[in-house]
């Protein structure tokens, strides 16, 4: 691999960041390895470790398809700062140059933005090499431009050296489509939601003396295309059936009122805010589960989550989820939008608190073994 590797994340979203900083924290504690991430100012930096050099040529508050996507000094400045990192003396250590010519740079871009079709030919011409993630290969349903995504996507596929996706799935998607084998990746979603100083906490906490309780916790924005519906639904119909509420916890951004009207199902707690680190340490060293109802995905790195918390996962058969779970041993896999079939797994799995735990260290063991092979992946990725 290349002493020195840049990322390229010029979108504020708050979740690309987390995706990013996993990566590139990871990449600088490596010993000899260089990592600069080329960003936006309006970037979260507690998410980054101090040993990721951080450039912030422009200044973004969206993926550029407004306005200030127009802003074409911002973008050369980016194309200048990636050229600056690239032809800077190699650095053995912080402070040390060192006296090698300096090696070829990989850019790695990490989330969408309408610059990339631009950036990505560019810097290929420049004589640097490129890898994408593709985080989506299909639009989520209820997306605005579908089709403008779509065409993004095949814009970026052609013009980049490599891809990463995080999905068996959509490797082999992409190999039918003719994309070469050497130019796809595939490796888990893998990283946590926690700020760089806390990053190493879940190992610790999941050691911990710390009992779980008999209920499931979804996480994340209120959104459609998550389910939320639908386990609105499973908790309804278990109380229906005459059987004891399900104890439920959503906790997380986004408004109900669009998704559920009516009073919510007895055993149902919703936190509708924003959760900060704290609170999410102590929602996952609590629960007895974490439930994922999705009914239009693509992955979820809250699966590794929560198994890095030692707890076991619900999920439906939806995108590449299915991959991160082994079935009866750290979670289920029930079908996308069957609130009986989501209410009876719920149901089953809450009323095992035994069984709950062991899936739960499973989980933890899987999550574990994924870290290591990622680490070795990504290294292969960005060699030669």
């Amino acid at each position: 691999m290349s002493a020195r590797l840049i990322y390229l994340l010029l979108s504020p979203t708050f979740g690309m960041h987390q995706y990013t900083a996993d990566l590139a924290n990871r990449l600088a504690a490596e010993p000899g390895r260089e990592v600069h991430l080329v960003t936006t100012t309006t970037l979260p930096r507690d998410r980054y470790s101090p040993a990721v050099q951080i450039h912030t040529p422009a200044t973004t508050h969206g993926t550029g398809f407004a306005r200030e996507g127009l802003d074409l000094p911002a973008l050369r400045r980016i194309l200048h700062t990636v050229d600056q990192i690239a032809a800077a003396p190699r650095r053995t250590s912080q402070t040390a140059p060192s006296h090698h010519a300096p090696s070829p740079v990989w850019v790695h871009f990490t989330g969408v933005h309408l610059w990339n079709l631009a950036l990505a030919p560019a810097l290929r011409r420049r004589g640097h090499r490129v890898i994408h993630t593709l985080h989506d290969l299909d639009p989520h349903v209820g997306v605005r431009w579908p089709a403008l995504i779509r065409l993004w996507n095949r814009q970026i596929i052609r013009g980049a050296d490599r891809l990463l996706v995080h999905g068996q799935v959509y490797r082999q998607r992409l190999l039918a489509a003719g994309v070469a084998p050497q130019r796809v990746m595939a490796t888990p979603l893998l990283h946590g939601f926690l700020s760089y100083p806390q990053s190493s906490l879940p190992a610790a906490l999941s050691d911990a003396e710390t009992p779980s309780q008999p209920w499931a916790l979804f996480f994340g924005r209120l959104e459609r295309y998550k389910g939320v519906t639908t386990l609105l639904e499973a908790a309804a119909r278990a109380q229906g059936e005459g059987g004891a509420p399900l104890p439920l916890v959503l906790a997380g951004q986004g408004e109900l009122a669009g998704l559920w009207s009516g009073p919510l199902p007895p055993g149902v707690e919703l936190r509708p805010r924003r959760i900060d680190d704290a609170e999410a340490i102590e929602l996952f060293r609590r629960c007895g589960l974490l439930v994922l109802p999705y009914l239009d995905a693509t992955q979820s790195a809250l699966i590794a989550a929560a198994y890095s918390f030692g707890k076991p996962v619900l999920v439906t058969r939806s995108g590449a989820l299915p991959e991160y779970v082994q079935k009866g041993i750290t979670g289920w896999v029930v079908p996308p939008g069957d609130a009986a079939a989501l209410a009876a797994a719920l149901q089953s799995a809450l009323a095992d608190p035994a069984r709950l735990a062991a899936m739960g260290q499973a989980g933890r063991r899987w999550y574990e073994t994924q870290r290591v092979q990622e680490t070795q992946d990504l290294l292969a990725l960005y060699a030669g």
